[in-house]
């Protein structure tokens, strides 16, 4: 499956998508038959596979298991080029756009090139802006750069117009990581309203509302984390 052909076709179609985010630091293998059991009966579309501090081998790991549980698109969603896994199916090769640290605007993704040119992966370049959610996240501890504020409309909606036209084929909006607050839907119908290529918007969403509010809004595909980590019943609620 071409997965970014798939979310374009998704978009054109009005046919909305949903990810859960495992984070391999905070998941336990043992674990993943069950949860994968469940994702599989619910309306998730993808599994994006990463976190902002991962230790080594750790993704690999995960996604060999996962890989053997599920036919569902498993992504990866890297915070570093430790992170990278041959086995999986996509890479969302992330820009952080919101920052002004040259490392996670193009350094990692220099040294990521000679582990890419090793595998399959399907690389889809993606423009991520975090926007403040107030907490500081582990994102903005990690690269060391501030989310844009969350009532800045304005600068988040050209933020995310630059990234098209630089050639990114994916916009994401991140609240982080355990967020207080999930991103402004006024916020998400300004980026949606401004830029042609898919939207995707995760952090802070909690439950069935907060995703369709997300949807109605202009994301085209939602992504749940912290969710089912607080929630072991969270997927319940979203039985296809």
């Amino acid at each position: 499956m071409n997965i970014y052909n798939h979310i374009l076709q998704a978009k054109a179609d009005g046919h909305k998508l949903l990810a859960v985010l495992i984070d391999p630091d905070k998941f336990e293998l043992k674990n993943a038959l069950q949860f994968i059991k469940k994702v599989n009966t619910s309306i998730i579309t993808h599994i994006f596979v990463g976190g902002s501090t991962v230790n080594k081998n750790k993704t690999q790991e995960l996604v060999e298991v996962v890989k053997m549980l599920t036919e569902l698109p498993v992504v990866l969603f890297p915070g570093d080029i430790t992170q990278i896994s041959k086995d999986a199916d996509a890479i969302l090769f992330l820009s952080l756009l919101s920052g002004r640290n040259a490392d996670y605007l193009i350094e990692k993704q220099v040294q990521a090139v000679p582990l890419l040119e090793n595998t399959n992966l399907e690389v889809i370049s993606t423009g991520y802006i975090l926007i403040e959610s107030g907490k500081e996240t582990a994102v903005q501890r990690i690269t060391k750069t501030l989310p844009i504020d969350r009532t800045d409309t304005e600068k988040i909606k050209h933020t995310a117009k630059a990234g098209e036209l630089l050639g990114n084929k994916l916009i994401y909006l991140e609240a982080g990581s355990g967020a207080q607050y999930e991103i402004p839907l006024e916020v998400i119908s300004s980026v949606k309203n401004t830029i042609n290529i898919p939207l995707i918007v995760g952090g802070g969403i909690r439950n069935k509302t907060q995703i369709e509010n997300a949807f109605l809004a202009g994301a085209d595909l939602v992504v749940i984390g912290t969710a089912f980590e607080e929630d072991d019943h969270f997927f319940e609620h979203l039985i296809s």
